[in-house]
C-alpha cells in the first residue's frame, strides 16, 4: 500500500456499550472489524460491558482471543448507559471515535456513510433515523423526549436520540461528561455545540430489536433520566457550566 494511501485512511476507534446483548454483540464486533480493516490505517474495536448477567462476557472473551484489535472493558456493576459511554470515550485512543449501541438496532457497516462527511471542517457526523422501528409507546416517549430536549437545550441536530455518531478525538478532549443515565446524549451534543464543534448529519437505517429488551424503558431508569435532565438543565442553562 502506498504511503499517500495510508495517509488518506483515518485512525478510528469503534466502541459499543453492551448490557446483556449476548445475541447481537458478536455480530457487531465482527462486522466492525471487517469494515475497519478496509477503510482505516489504524483501528480498534472496544466493547464496554456494563455489568452483563448473560453470556456476553464469555462471548467477548472468546472473540478477543481471535481479534487482537478488540479491547474489552468490564464494569464490575451496572453504571448505566452514560457510565458505559464515558468508559468508551476514556479508553478510545484513535483520531476518530465512533459508537453505537450493542443491541443491533443500527447497522455498523453504515459507518461507511459517515466517513465521507468527516471533512477537515467537520467535528461530528451525527446519524438520524430514516425510519424508527420500535414499539409504539417507545416511539411516543422518544419523540416527546427529542422535542423537549431540542427546545429546552437548544439542540441543533435533528435526532438527539440516534446513537450513531462519529466524533473527532480533539473535540471530545474539550469537554467533560458527568451523567450516567441516557441524558448523557443531550449533555454530549450540547457541550460539543457550545465548544464550537461543527456537525454534519446523515440518515441511517434503524431496525427492530430482535433479541432481549431495552434496559432504558422502565420506570426507575426513566425517572432517573428525568431527574438528571432537570439537573443538566440547571447546570448548562442556568449556571452555564460547560466544563
Amino acid at each position: 500500500m502506498a504511503e499517500s494511501e495510508l495517509k488518506l485512511k483515518p485512525s478510528i476507534s469503534v466502541f459499543f456499550p453492551c448490557y446483556n446483548d449476548e445475541s447481537s454483540i458478536s455480530k457487531l464486533v465482527v462486522e466492525a472489524s471487517e469494515v475497519l480493516k478496509k477503510v482505516a490505517r489504524d483501528w480498534e474495536v472496544i466493547v464496554v460491558d456494563d455489568g452483563s448477567t448473560d453470556n456476553s462476557r464469555k462471548i467477548l472473551r472468546d472473540l478477543a482471543e481471535k481479534n487482537f484489535n478488540l479491547k474489552l472493558i468490564f464494569h464490575k456493576k451496572n453504571r448505566g448507559y452514560g457510565g458505559a459511554l464515558k468508559s468508551g470515550f476514556k479508553y478510545a485512543t484513535k483520531e476518530l471515535v465512533f459508537y453505537t449501541d450493542g443491541d443491533g438496532q443500527y447497522d455498523v457497516k453504515e459507518i461507511l456513510k459517515l466517513l465521507p462527511r468527516m471533512t477537515s471542517n467537520i467535528d461530528v457526523v451525527q446519524g438520524y433515523k430514516l425510519k424508527r422501528h420500535d414499539a409504539f409507546y417507545r416511539m411516543v416517549i422518544g419523540t416527546l423526549y427529542h422535542h423537549f430536549s431540542r427546545l429546552v437545550f437548544n439542540i441543533k441536530v435533528r435526532d438527539i436520540d440516534c446513537d450513531f455518531r462519529l466524533i473527532r478525538r480533539k473535540a471530545l478532549n474539550k469537554i467533560n461528561l458527568h451523567y450516567d443515565s441516557g441524558v448523557i446524549c443531550v449533555e454530549l451534543v450540547k457541550k460539543l455545540q457550545k465548544h464550537g464543534a461543527k456537525f454534519s448529519e446523515v440518515g441511517v437505517h434503524h431496525y427492530p430489536r430482535l433479541y432481549g429488551h431495552s434496559q432504558f424503558f422502565n420506570f426507575r431508569r426513566i425517572s432517573k433520566t428525568l431527574v438528571e435532565q432537570i439537573d443538566l438543565w440547571r447546570n448548562l442553562i442556568i449556571l452555564k457550566r460547560y466544563d
